[in-house]
């Protein structure tokens, strides 16, 4: 049998099911079968654009690291390169004790490489802790992987968790430092320690070396929408617009999956690339990758809301990028952004961004749009002192759709993937990092690690 005869299901029509699909069509050509299930009205999952006052907006994921390489590859292999926006270089404000404070410079996640990095941001006594870091024993095994907030609350203190670290993962994981592990949230500064660091601040000095000068986040013209039609035109997939509710092997002589659609439909596929959140993967694997599914059941993970707006122009908004929450703070949003000033947008309305749900919380369920759109007036009046009259508003649920990387995550991934049968792949945000460029590879290895055990029977 040829490679163009296999026939390829995708399961999940997000950035990574949609990346795998592309993926499969360039290595296997135009006569490969190429099937994606995914039950929403549109496909790109969590990259969602919508019309906010006229103008196209993305509700859902809204930047991508730069300094990563695979964003920028895959827009200019697809020709899409004239798409790539950079911000204005406007930095964000924190929001603690009702002052906004300049987000600290030298930091790496928030957390510091100096006293005086933190001044103004926690009081006298903190400072001191922060200033007396290196005179005290630090205790690490290499390979180590502690939640963020128990390493530098001990080294640094409980303030500087709460106003530095907590803002900047609450707005990546909807987490918290007590719940994200060191080498998933910084993975440079763990292979410091590893290195024989003596002390965190020195070891946070050294990680912050290898940080690239330059623009941190980029974003797509028009919107990820831009992206992911481009992503279907070249795939060249059948979409059925179904979730999959079981899949099992062939047969016991006959290679492959069969998948079994909600409608009832069955369908045959020579490899399959999984690429649904960690809580649907282990209900699809439970009975044929046991390994697997138990890995899976350990990833938690967080719910959110998007409240995109869109307010009169001439409101005095602080020229910054938006604002993020310490924790402990009487607001309901974990973070504003002020997308006009961050992107750099002359439209004829100013539109913001409120991002609300933490890890633990059910307020993206049990919150009506009322109640949150209620809850963005107010914090914006208490943050910034403005009242603001919404000319429209967009409020979009993410229900389950941030996986926790706590402590060990790596380890468990691996296991996640060493039970999985060969023909048989995943892919998404839960697996080796949260960010679109994290799932653009790790979609691009699903890919490929299934065409090699389709192509190469004997290799199984």
């Amino acid at each position: 049998m040829t490679s163009g005869a296999h026939s390829y299901c995708v399961v999940g029509g997000g950035i990574s099911g949609l990346t795998a699909a592309y993926r499969l069509r360039v290595a296997l050509g135009d006569e490969a079968s190429i099937t994606l299930f995914d039950p929403a009205d549109r496909l790109g999952g969590v990259l969602r654009t919508e019309q906010v006052g006229g103008v196209a907006v993305d509700v859902g994921a809204e930047a991508f690291v730069v300094r990563r390489p695979e964003m920028p590859a895959l827009l200019a292999e697809l020709g899409l390169a004239n798409r790539h926006v950079g911000t204005t270089g406007a930095r964000p404000l924190i929001y603690c004790k009702d002052r906004l404070h300049p987000l600290p410079a030298a930091t790496l996640n928030g957390i510091p490489s100096s006293a005086e990095s933190m001044a103004g941001l926690v009081n006298d006594a903190t400072l001191a802790h922060i200033a007396s870091e290196p005179s005290r024993p630090l205790s690490w095994e290499p390979g180590a992987d502690p939640a963020v907030g128990d390493l530098v609350a001990d080294r640094f203190g409980e303030q500087v968790v709460a106003r530095s670290v907590d803002p900047m993962l609450g707005g990546v994981y909807a987490g918290s430092a007590a719940t994200i592990g060191l080498r998933s949230a910084a993975p440079t500064l763990a292979a410091v320690l590893d290195d024989g660091a003596a002390h965190l601040t020195d070891a946070v000095r050294q990680a912050l070396m290898s940080v690239t000068a330059g623009p941190v986040f980029g974003a797509v013209g028009g919107g990820y929408a831009v992206l992911v039609d481009e992503l279907v035109r070249r795939s060249r997939l059948n979409w059925v617009q179904a979730a999959v509710d079981g899949i099992e092997a062939a047969g016991v002589l006959a290679r492959g999956w069969t998948l079994r659609d909600d409608a009832g439909a069955q369908w045959r596929a020579d490899g399959v690339v999984l690429a649904v959140p960690a809580p649907r993967l282990v209900g699809l694997v439970d009975a044929i990758a046991p390994r697997t599914a138990a890995a899976a059941s350990r990833i938690a993970s967080a719910s959110s809301v998007v409240v995109a707006m869109a307010v009169p122009r001439g409101i005095r908004f602080p020229q910054n990028s938006g604002v993020l929450v310490a924790s402990g703070e009487p607001l309901h949003a974990k973070a504003v952004t002020l997308s006009s000033r961050k992107w750099g947008r002359r439209t004829d309305v100013e539109l913001l961004r409120l991002s609300f749900g933490r890890f633990g919380e059910e307020l993206a369920r049990r919150a009506s749009d009322d109640e949150l759109l209620a809850w963005a007036i107010q914090d914006l009046d208490t943050v910034f002192g403005l009242a603001v009259d919404p000319v429209d508003v967009r409020v979009q649920r993410w229900p389950d759709a941030m996986p926790q990387y706590g402590p060990g995550h790596r380890d468990l991934v691996a296991e996640l993937r060493a039970g999985l049968p060969p023909t048989l792949a995943v892919a998404g945000s839960y697996l080796d990092g949260i960010g679109v460029p994290a799932c653009i590879a790790a979609a691009g290895r699903a890919a490929t690690a299934a065409i090699q055990a389709v192509e190469n029977p004997v290799a199984r």
